[in-house]
């Protein structure tokens, strides 16, 4: 059942020592478990297919949503999917091209919005939350990353009454576990963050949610403190696993092989091609998420906006003021389609009428999403010396600390901090 949450003292020495770890992943989450794996004294190589910080841990919202445990996958998210869907630059939408292809990760999703999986999904949910928000300081100031923390807050916005009173029952699970909120009014939220267009009438304010200065600069820095360490960061794509009792091979395309003690999987939206080779099918899916940087002059934002009924927010980042999120389920080889980052900013503009649009860049990013929310996390059905860490959808940074913690304590064989049945790779 583990011990109770609590932050790891950062050492350098460890009881358990081993060598030719590699981490397949340079994004948030693999090199976070690269340096807890360092911490405790273990020799790690990383290795990724472009390098550090190329895929979604670039473009996301720089966000640590702690108070985010209700799953994606839930009752209210199907009463607005057959909206959503009727607009192909909205919140949610399905290329035709892809829809045939991901017909069985969404009848596995609809199955996961029962009440009784999103109990069960909330449950794990929140106790990887309670872990990561326990480990994120300690691993900050360990990293020397502390620094680029910072703690806004987030603005939910609604417009009109109904749409607050929808969104209650989300908030009485967060209050029944302990989470701080204010609704307030519109008066009130012009204190907050002035500027919101009138349509917005009520608000909620999470004061919980942490964020990063720039999540790109933030995974690069772990990055450099990895090599610091004395780790290695190699450039090359993982085709294949091998595994026998002597250890774990790797298959690069266009390189020689590489061996390894054990491996941790945690190449993102790629990883379930790569455990495909180990035996192992897990309905991983992308995604694709969008945004547009805009240049820090831009709006005066003071913390997180979150407009949750058109499925995006707006940040401010120490490089400028992000204006991205929604949904496009579709997979990794269609190609971008950025009218849906127009379709944000131009709303954007709507909600926030001082906001200046000129001078922004675009971008789209790759979510690894399962089709109940939680992350894949635990040893591969193959070999023991294979563990997934994948699939946390939007919540890789939120959560990346907590999976790292998780993972080092499975490669050194130590009593795990939360129960991690939920998040095993096969319980597809």
């Amino acid at each position: 059942r583990g011990m109770p949450i609590g932050p790891r003292v950062w050492t350098k020495s460890t009881p358990h020592k081993m060598a030719g770890i590699v981490v397949i992943g340079a994004g948030v989450v693999g090199l976070s478990a690269a340096l807890a794996l360092q911490a405790r004294g273990l020799a790690v190589t990383v290795v990724d297919r472009i390098g550090p910080a190329a895929g979604a841990s670039a473009g996301n919202a720089g966000a640590f949503a702690f108070t985010d445990i209700l799953p994606l996958a839930s009752p209210g998210i199907l009463k607005k999917a057959p909206k959503w869907l009727l607009d192909p630059l909205g919140p949610l939408s399905v290329p035709p091209a892809y829809a045939l292809q991901i017909a069985p990760w969404m009848y596995r999703f609809w199955r996961a919005c029962s009440p009784r999986a999103v109990a069960h999904s909330t449950v794990a949910q929140t106790a990887l939350m309670d872990l990561s928000k326990a480990e994120l300081e300690p691993f900050l100031a360990a990293t020397g990353t502390l620094p680029m923390l910072e703690k806004r807050g987030n603005l939910q916005v609604y417009e009109g009454e109904a749409e607050l009173k929808a969104s209650l029952p989300g908030w009485q699970a967060r209050a029944d576990h302990g989470i701080e909120f204010h609704h307030m009014t519109a008066a009130e939220m012009v204190g907050l963050q002035p500027g919101l267009a009138p349509r917005f009438t009520h608000g909620t304010f999470t004061p919980g949610w942490y964020s990063i200065a720039d999540p790109k600069l933030y995974t690069l820095a772990l990055a450099d403190r990895f090599r610091a360490n004395g780790g290695e960061i190699a450039v090359g794509e993982v085709l294949a696993l091998t595994a026998d009792e002597a250890g774990v091979t790797l298959i690069l395309a266009g390189k020689p092989p590489m061996q390894a003690d054990q491996v941790v999987l945690a190449a993102g939206a790629f990883s379930h091609r790569i455990a495909r080779t180990l035996g192992e099918k897990i309905p991983l899916e992308t995604e694709r998420g969008y945004n547009t940087t805009l240049p820090p002059d831009a709006f005066d934002l003071r913390c997180q906006v979150t407009f949750g009924g058109h499925g995006f927010v707006i940040s401010r980042l120490s490089t400028g003021i992000r204006v991205g999120g929604a949904v496009e389920l579709g997979g990794l080889n269609l190609p971008p389609n950025y009218k849906r980052s127009e379709a944000m900013l131009k709303k954007a503009q709507a909600f926030l009428p001082g906001l200046n649009p000129k001078g922004g860049v675009q971008w789209m990013g790759f979510r690894p999403s399962l089709p109940d929310s939680l992350p894949a996390i635990g040893r591969a059905r193959a070999t023991p010396r294979v563990i997934y860490a994948f699939g946390h959808g939007h919540l890789g940074l939120t959560q990346s600390a907590g999976t790292a913690r998780l993972v080092a304590d499975l490669l050194t064989h130590q009593t795990l901090a939360i129960n991690i049945a939920a998040f095993s790779p096969q319980r597809f």
